[in-house]
């Protein structure tokens, strides 16, 4: 696990943005695993300007999300779907084709099953994470199984608090999501987590320096073979 602390949340971002940019110019066929929130829009933005700066191409790039709130209808401005059309796909050049979420309504048991298919072949070259403040990595929130696969999760009551500035008011927080497994993020070749601000300081200390247990999800990553943890100086403040 290699740990890099910046200044602030620009220089965690391009830092991660130039991760990202390595893994697609060294294989123009990556599977990219992306996230959504608050913490990877500067990373987004990066990418945006290299494309139109640079011509970095993304033709040919596979990408997978995490994770997708249950109930929304698909061009709900709040669906993941919708955020990474908003924040990345419209502007870059990758095929409609080729990207990858979870489906947000319908039958989920066929919905889970049809993304585990997905994700057993589009197995991601790197995967963004963030992390929640409870220690969650996509919706995986404590006390979820090492060993889970793609699932459908009800969202922890601190997780929806978390999200709600997204909405008009917490009511309207979906209570579910659809999301990768833990098995299915550690099978990420190369793995990217960043977490920005004070909130995330102790999920951050859990994660580097804890004991890899369930009640906290991202200390799992603790046994993966290539992961880099991006910390501004409040999140890495205790380790």
């Amino acid at each position: 696990m290699k740990v890099i602390k910046v200044k602030d949340y620009a220089e965690g971002s391009y830092k991660a943005f130039e991760i990202i940019k390595e893994v697609v110019v060294s294989n123009p066929n990556a599977v990219l695993g992306l996230a959504t929130g608050s913490s990877p829009i500067g990373i987004y933005k990066n990418m945006i300007q290299d494309h139109q700066d640079n011509k970095t191409s993304y033709e040919n790039v596979t990408t997978v999300n995490l994770d997708e709130y249950m109930g929304l209808e698909k061009d709900h401005p709040e669906t993941y779907d919708s955020f990474m059309r908003r924040n990345l796909f419209d502007h870059i050049n990758v095929k409609a084709e080729n990207i990858n979420l979870p489906c947000s309504i319908g039958d989920m048991e066929e919905n889970v099953s049809k993304y585990e298919s997905v994700l057993a072949k589009h197995k991601p070259d790197v995967q963004l994470l963030g992390v929640g403040s409870n220690g969650h990595i996509g919706f995986n929130e404590p006390g979820t199984s090492f060993t889970s696969r793609t699932h459908v999760v009800t969202l922890a009551e601190k997780t929806r608090l978390d999200n709600a500035r997204f909405f008009n008011n917490l009511d309207e927080v979906p209570t579910h999501a659809i999301t990768m497994g833990i098995q299915n993020i550690l099978e990420a070749k190369k793995i990217i987590l960043v977490a920005f601000g004070a909130n995330k300081a102790n999920a951050i200390y859990g994660l580097v320096k804890g004991e890899v247990n369930e009640n906290l999800p991202a200390s799992i990553l603790q046994k993966h073979h290539d992961v880099t943890i991006i910390v501004d100086e409040e999140a890495g403040s205790k380790i």
